[in-house]
């Protein structure tokens, strides 16, 4: 990611959405001749101009910064598509219902991927009354440990946070059928479908 908004991505914003240099300079109160200025990189927007900017241009702030458009097409309502972002530096965990451009820290947070579970990260599950008993025999250390657990359905998330020196374990309503994650600090972010 670009530490400020770049002259390409000015242009390609503004193409995208029809407008001419002066027409955008109209909107921002400014000569057309500092819109050129900018999209060739001969100059840069004044800092009190980068959200009016963001808006003329009809993207979000952080779409202008990083120069990439984010689309969210999950119009229908299904929690199955639900994505993870972690702060590495506080450990604040944001579940998102699709894709989105989440900061944190005042640091830009990548979606993580998941892998399938496997090893040390099985899953066992034993069903305690209406519940799911949750377990993992998993180092709970300030240095490695199980960060959250999670089960996603259709129309449901239900999110565990777990604290190093703590318990790897947790009851959740699991019912139907979806997805079961957990975030390793060292390992990163596991599923199971169940």
């Amino acid at each position: 990611m670009d530490a400020y908004v770049t002259g390409a991505t000015i242009r390609k914003l503004r193409e995208a959405k029809k407008l001419t240099q002066a027409q955008l300079a109209e909107k921002l109160d400014v000569s057309d001749k500092a819109i050129s200025k900018w999209e060739t990189g001969k100059g840069l927007p004044d800092i009190t101009l980068i959200e009016p900017l963001a808006a003329a241009l009809g993207v979000s702030l952080m779409e202008l910064l990083s120069g990439d458009k984010i689309s969210n097409h999950n119009r229908a309502a299904n929690m199955m598509r639900t994505v993870f972002y972690v702060c590495p530096v506080c450990g604040n965990v944001i579940p998102a219902a699709g894709q989105a451009a989440i900061s944190c820290c005042g640091i830009p947070l990548p979606q993580l991927e998941p892998e399938e579970m496997s090893g040390e990260h099985m899953v066992p599950i034993e069903s305690v009354e209406d519940e799911q008993f949750i377990t993992l025999d998993h180092p709970m250390s300030k240095t490695h440990f199980i960060s959250f657990i999670a089960w996603i359905s259709g129309d449901r998330v239900e999110l565990v946070k777990l604290y190093p020196e703590g318990n790897a374990q947790c009851r959740l309503h699991m019912r139907g059928h979806g997805y079961l994650y957990l975030y390793c600090n060292r390992h990163g972010l596991m599923r199971k479908r169940l």
